[in-house]
Parts: C-alpha cells; structure tokens; sequence
C-alpha cells in the first residue's frame, strides 16, 4: 500500500490492496474520511481499473461492456459480498441467494493451453456475458472465503474511524490494523495526546 492509494484525508485516488483476499478488497473500495464515506468506484472505469490491479480480467483486451451496467453490478455485489461477510463474522445466518446469481452467470469453459514452462495446463475460460464474465471471479472468491475461510482471521480495523477489512494472515494472527503504518501510528498518537494531556491536568487537581 502506498500514500497515493490510501490517505484518511480523503485526497486517495485509488482504493488500497491491503485486504490479503480479493473479497476483503472488494468492501475496502468504500473507505471512511472525516465521518464521511468514500466510494472509490464512482464509474466503470474505476471497476476496470480495479479487476485490472487485481488480475481478475479475462486473458486478452478487455470486453466491452456499458459502463454504468458495471457500475450499478460491481457496486450491488459489493453490497452482497459485505452483507454475506458482516453477517458470517456476527454469527448469523447467511443468505446465499444474491451470490448464486452471480456465481450462475459466471460461465465458463475448460481450455487446454500450454504454461510459460510450455507444460499442458487446463485454464477455464469465460463464455458467458461480459459484466458476469468480470465479476465472475469476484464472487467466486467471496464464496471461497465462505467455504474455506477462518472468519476469527476476517477482520475490520481497530482503529474507530477506519471501516477497511483485512484477512489475518500474519503469523501470530494478532494483526489490528489495516495497516501501521496509518491507522496503527494515528491511534498511537492519539493515544500519546491522551495521556500526555491527562498527565499535564493532573498537578492541577
């Protein structure tokens, strides 16, 4: 992650990679600043864009698709994948159903294709409609996560203005912010403030 990718000064140009799961970085395009939310897709190029640092397009010139189709779609599975998520993590009962729809549209194809090495390999290829075929391997991975997925390593940020998720994958899984390097080095200064400011009011008591 870098500043230019994620700043809580709302001056971010692109949502951060910080999730450590494809479905984790999915919720963190909406990021929180000064109370307020920021949505890092406002046009499909912004979902574009995102599939493309993410790896998740088809292989060859991206298809064409309407932009404010993939918008509106990207934007409604988020909102899917988040509920299916918040809901696991609580405990409770989730609801499938809006997933399988994604999951249903995501068609493909199995391709005999040779790897860098020139070995055999059987790659699966998307056949179905463009916006599915993009969003297809999103949703898969937000139903990996369901299956596979230890949701006591599926975390928010502990810092109280910072919504972003992450998948714990540190060693000792004791990992608490999205990142130290932000959220982490402002809760400790805050918490420096506090306690300087405490220690100056007291002889005063």
């Amino acid at each position: 992650m870098t500043t230019a990718e994620h700043r809580h000064d709302g001056a971010a140009t692109e949502p951060p990679m910080i999730g450590d799961h494809l479905a984790m970085d999915l919720l963190n395009t909406q990021a929180r600043s000064d109370d307020q939310i920021v949505d890092f897709w406002n046009s499909g190029d912004d979902v574009m864009r995102w599939l493309e640092r993410h790896h998740v397009t088809p292989p060859g010139k991206p298809p064409r698709v309407a932009s404010a189709d993939l918008l509106a779609q990207g934007k409604q599975l988020r909102n899917v994948v988040h509920d299916l998520i918040a809901a696991r993590k609580a405990g409770q009962d989730v609801d499938v159903d809006r997933l399988n729809q994604y999951l249903q549209g995501y068609l493909t194809s199995p391709r005999l294709e040779r790897d860098g090495q020139g070995k055999f390999v059987l790659a699966r290829r998307p056949q179905g409609d463009a916006i599915a075929s993009l969003l297809g391997p999103v949703a898969e991975a937000a139903a990996h996560l369901l299956i596979d997925g230890d949701f006591s390593l599926v975390k928010q940020c502990e810092h109280p203005d910072c919504i972003l998720w992450f998948y714990d994958r540190t060693k000792s899984h004791k990992r608490r912010w999205c990142s130290m390097a932000q959220c982490g080095n402002r809760y400790k200064a805050a918490q420096f403030r506090k306690r300087s400011s405490g220690a100056l009011a007291s002889p005063g008591k």
